[in-house]
C-alpha cells in the first residue's frame, strides 16, 4: 500500500495568472504521484510573502525574485530568519548569474527557471522538501564559472583548508544536493555521523544552511590546495 505524503506550498508571484496556473498544475500533478502537493496560500508581494509564510508555515515557498515592493531574495532572507524549517525554492524567468549566486547565499534551497516542465517542478518541490538543494541544470556551469572567475564574488583565501578530508567529502556531497541519508549510504557512515560531520563543517565555516555550504564549496572547488 502506497503512503501519500502531503507537502504544503506557498506560491509567491506578482502575476495572478501565474499563481492560478501553478496552483492548478500542482494540484493536478500531486494527484498522480505518491505525494500530495497542497497549495495552502498565495502572495503577490514581498511583504505579504513574509507575513503569509509566518502565518501558514508551509513546507516549501515557491518564490519569484521580482516583486512589486522589493526583491524576492529579501523576502527569502526574512522568511528563513523567521523559520528555519521552511524551504525556499526560487522559480523565476530571470536568468542572471549574480542573482543565482545571491539566492544561494541568501539561503534559498533551489533556483529554477519557469521554463521547467510540470514533472520537473513537482520533483524539485519534493526534493527540496526532503532537504535537497536544487539548481536548474542550465545554470550550474554558469554559476560555477562565475565563482571561479571572481565575477562579483570575492571568496576568502583557503576557506576550506580548516576542514578535515572527511568533512570536505561530506561538503562535496552536500553541494551535489544529496541528503544526509544519501551521504551516509555513499560514504558507508551512519546518519548520526554524517550529521555530526555537517555540524562541524557549519561551525568551522560559520554558516548555518546547506545552500551556503554549497556556495562555499563551489567557490573553492578546483583549487590546487583544496581537494574533496
Amino acid at each position: 500500500m502506497t503512503t501519500t505524503h502531503s507537502i504544503s506550498v506557498l506560491i509567491v508571484d506578482d502575476s495572478e495568472l501565474v499563481r492560478a496556473g501553478l496552483k492548478s498544475l500542482l494540484d493536478q500533478r500531486g494527484e498522480e504521484q505518491d505525494f500530495q502537493v497542497q497549495v495552502i496560500g498565495e502572495a503577490a508581494s514581498m511583504s505579504t510573502a513574509v507575513s503569509e509564510a509566518g502565518r501558514l508555515n508551509p513546507d516549501v515557498v515557491l518564490l519569484d525574485i521580482r516583486l512589486p515592493d522589493g526583491s524576492g531574495l529579501t523576502a527569502c532572507r526574512q522568511i528563513l530568519a523567521n523559520s528555519s524549517d521552511v524551504k525556499v525554492l526560487v522559480l523565476t524567468s530571470v536568468i542572471d548569474d549574480n542573482l543565482v549566486y545571491e539566492a544561494m547565499s541568501s539561503g534559498a534551497h533551489g533556483y529554477l527557471l519557469k521554463e521547467i516542465d510540470a514533472q520537473g517542478l513537482c520533483r524539485a518541490i519534493t526534493d527540496v522538501a526532503a532537504g535537497k538543494f536544487i539548481l536548474d541544470p542550465s545554470l550550474t556551469t554558469r554559476v560555477l564559472n562565475l565563482v571561479r572567475s571572481g565575477g562579483n564574488v570575492t571568496p576568502e583565501q583557503n576557506k576550506l583548508a580548516i576542514l578535515s578530508a572527511q568533512e570536505r567529502r561530506v561538503l562535496a556531497l552536500v553541494a551535489e544536493g544529496k541528503t544526509n541519508k544519501e551521504i551516509a549510504e555513499q560514504m558507508g557512515l551512519s546518519d548520526k555521523t554524517v550529521k555530526n560531520y555537517l555540524s562541524n563543517v557549519f561551525e568551522k565555516l560559520k554558516i548555518n544552511r546547506r545552500s551556503q555550504a554549497a556556495v562555499m564549496y563551489l567557490e573553492h572547488r578546483g583549487r590546487p590546495d583544496i581537494r574533496p
